[in-house]
């Protein structure tokens, strides 16, 4: 239980303990009768009256009266049941007789020859039925205060539209801070918000040569690449109030409430200035503006990027307060958003390269036992393209394949397992194909592996299986030597190559088609089509680009470009793929026997990497 739940549950037992208190002091007025003096004559003759009675002096009111329990069997005395209005009640009650100045002495008298004692009280002040009433009126106006007012007025109710959603950060917050030894793979992007950080602590060594600290730090890269953790190192390493929170955050059914939203975030971090103010996915609320003229108008979120603009650098000043912001969507941004005096730097951080991967599946792995086989560097040079995020999963699932073979360490063939498993699926052994199935297979993954082999502009052959994994019923996996950032037309003409083999082998062996080269097919087409349209590597267009980029969306699309045009892109794209396939076709036609025997194996051994299919072939 958090501290203000059970300062709340202290708040409602002391009210509800004061208000019983007072009922307990102030009976229900339902239970007391009022009798005159020949009721209560009656009743003490009847022997109703019990003992004691007391007798009360009210100072406040000036009355006095005698007040007790009656009896039992009251209720049956038809004398008290015909003034009784309530015949309902037929429990013990207490009655009050007010007493005549004239009287007193001989029903004191009477009372006492009875042997019936009778005590004397007297009141100074007591608390009146109407006044419980209205303590009780006020505790409960006090609760609903207390449950709608503070709490629905906070951020999350009705009453706090307009107030800011942000997380508010610092060293103490955290169990272990993030800091920036947490970070690998992406130096360039660490090292820049480094900046920002020494600035926070140490702003006269900035500003005494003229500098200026950036006003907003925004970046961009894909997702899983370590943004949000980079953000995170930095509220850890500033020791500097940090605001934590959403563009979704924004967001809401009213117009208007994504500004108020804004505008009380940047005054709150105003007033903790030096601070930093961080928003991930900003693209939800800073997309490109649509103008009066569109159609349907201003959209809501127009009205929190304006705000949003004004207070990064409008008339008011703004010092000491950073803005990082963090997306995988930077061209769907507005221009206004992005220039300097708002966001001066974009910090890109891409996938890491081999280097950075070895780093993260270190920095990861620290935690994990390995066996000695364990090649954390070969199972970097086998994840290109792998985000930290997805190092981390690849990390996570070894440990847990490991720990279901009841393993003493996480070894090589778990992480390669592992690996698989993240690009590809889990194994399906179950799946329960025919042996005629299973041998189609391997043919088709044989006609990939020996491609794969004789052409020399594709990257080196890893492992082939024909054990099926997610919808693939078998792959063949490649293993660069270290990461291509640019790639040439030789490869991409072998690629397309190495997709026809699966094809070609199925028709060596059955001479007909099935639906396994479906993927193969897309791909291969993919390929051939980005040559033409994107790379410029055609010759018969040579030079030229035919896809653009939309102003709004930021995909592509076509651009205006002629029918005839179209249908030339169209047979420039089955030209580059028939002759890959005639050329992938003579290749395998002249190692068939290569085919025959590495399917043969991988019948038997339904996985084999690429040493053991050289050793095979040789």
């Amino acid at each position: 239980m958090t501290k203000s739940s059970a300062r709340s549950w202290l708040i409602i037992l002391a009210i509800a303990a004061t208000f019983f208190s007072l009922y307990r002091l102030n009976p229900d007025p339902k239970k007391i009768r009022t009798l005159t003096q020949v009721e209560f004559y009656r009743l003490l003759e009847s022997g109703e009256i019990a003992s004691p009675v007391t007798r009360v002096v009210d100072h406040e009111s000036g009355e006095t009266f005698l007040t007790g329990e009656l009896g039992t069997s009251y209720a049956k005395a038809s004398s008290f049941a015909e003034a009784t209005e309530d015949e309902t009640e037929v429990e013990t009650g207490i009655y009050t007789v007010p007493l005549v100045p004239r009287e007193n002495e001989s029903l004191m008298n009477d009372l006492f020859k009875r042997g019936i004692e009778v005590k004397i009280e007297e009141r100074r002040s007591a608390i009146s039925p109407w006044l419980v009433q209205l303590i009780f009126f006020f505790a409960i106006l006090g609760l609903f205060y207390y449950f709608t007012g503070r709490r629905l007025g906070g951020t999350g109710g009705p009453f706090g539209f307009g107030k800011s959603r942000a997380k508010l950060l610092d060293g103490t917050d955290m169990k272990r801070p993030v800091t920036f030894k947490d970070v690998a793979g992406i130096d360039e992007a660490r090292e820049e918000v480094e900046e920002i950080v020494d600035f926070l602590k140490e702003p006269a060594n900035f500003r005494k040569l003229g500098g200026r600290i950036p006003k907003g730090v925004l970046l961009v890269g894909p997702p899983g690449t370590g943004k949000t953790l980079l953000a995170k190192a930095i509220a850890g390493e500033a020791k500097v109030p940090f605001f934590a929170m959403s563009g979704s955050d924004f967001e809401e059914m009213f117009v208007g409430v994504g500004a108020s939203r804004m505008r009380d975030v940047f005054a709150e971090a105003k007033k903790r200035a030096p601070c930093i103010v961080f928003i991930d996915e900003i693209d939800s609320i800073g997309q490109k503006r649509t103008g009066a003229g569109a159609i349907g108008g201003q959209h809501a979120y127009e009205q929190t990027l304006n705000t949003m603009l004004v207070e990064m650098d409008g008339f008011d000043a703004n010092e000491g307060v950073i803005v990082i912001a963090a997306t995988n969507r930077p061209d769907t941004l507005d221009a206004a958003l992005l220039r300097p005096g708002r966001f001066d730097r974009q910090v890109v951080v891409e996938l890491p390269t081999l280097k950075g991967r070895e780093e993260i599946l270190a920095l990861h792995g620290r935690k994990i036992k390995f066996a000695q086989d364990a090649d954390l560097k070969k199972i970097a040079r086998g994840t290109p393209g792998f985000s930290g995020a997805d190092l981390a999963n690849l990390l996570n699932e070894a440990a847990l394949l490991a720990t279901r073979k009841k393993l003493e360490g996480v070894d090589h063939a778990s992480l390669e397992e592992a690996r698989d498993k993240v690009l590809w699926g889990r194994e399906r052994k179950s799946a329960g194909y025919s042996q005629k199935e299973r041998e189609i297979t391997a043919w088709h993954e044989s006609g990939h592996a020996i491609l794969q082999i004789l052409l020399p502009h594709t990257d080196p052959l890893h492992k082939v299986t024909i054990i099926p994994r997610g919808r693939a019923l078998g792959a063949t996996m490649s293993l660069p030597e270290q990461d291509v950032l640019n790639r040439t037309k030789s490869h991409f003409l072998d690629e397309i190559c190495v997709c026809c083999g699966g094809r070609i082998a199925e028709e060596m062996l059955t001479g007909e088609y099935s639906t396994g080269a479906a993927q193969d097919i897309r791909q291969a087409t993919e390929i051939a089509r980005r040559m033409v349209c994107i790379y410029g590597m055609s010759g018969k267009f040579g030079f030229q680009s035919f896809v653009e980029k939309s102003q709004f969306s930021g995909a592509e699309l076509p651009p205006a470009f002629s029918e005839e045009t179209s249908r030339a892109i169209d047979a420039e794209v089955s030209r580059i793929v028939s002759d890959a396939y005639a050329k992938a076709k003579k290749l395998l036609e002249e190692n068939r026997t290569k085919v025959e025997t590495l399917a043969t194996k991988l019948l038997e051994a339904e996985t084999l990497d690429g040493d053991a299919i050289k050793e095979i072939l040789a």
